[in-house]
């Protein structure tokens, strides 16, 4: 059966709603935890929908989608370790 647009959508958004009952349950939900668990859902559905053989042509777009998607992660990722740092070290910046 061959990847579709429909069936990756569907995918990702039952991770996500997964995440969020999850995250709710564990009091846990965050914006930046719930982006952070549904760009790990869309690294995975992607990976597992990706076929050996051939490369379909939505995949082009959802390249960008991952590339911003990472991009975001690496802010939250920096200003987090901003927030740990001691006020000293980021004012010698």
């Amino acid at each position: 059966m061959a990847p579709t647009p429909h069936r990756f959508v569907r995918y990702v958004v039952a991770w996500m709603l997964t995440a969020l009952v999850g995250l709710t349950l564990l009091d846990a939900l965050t914006l930046e935890v719930f982006f952070v668990t549904s760009l790990i859902g869309v690294l995975v559905v992607t990976e597992l929908m990706t076929p050996f053989n051939m490369r379909p042509a939505w995949h082009r777009r959802l390249r960008w989608v991952i590339v911003v998607g990472l991009g975001v992660f690496g802010y939250i990722v920096l200003r987090r370790i901003f927030e740990l740092l001691p006020v000293e070290f980021t004012l010698s910046f």
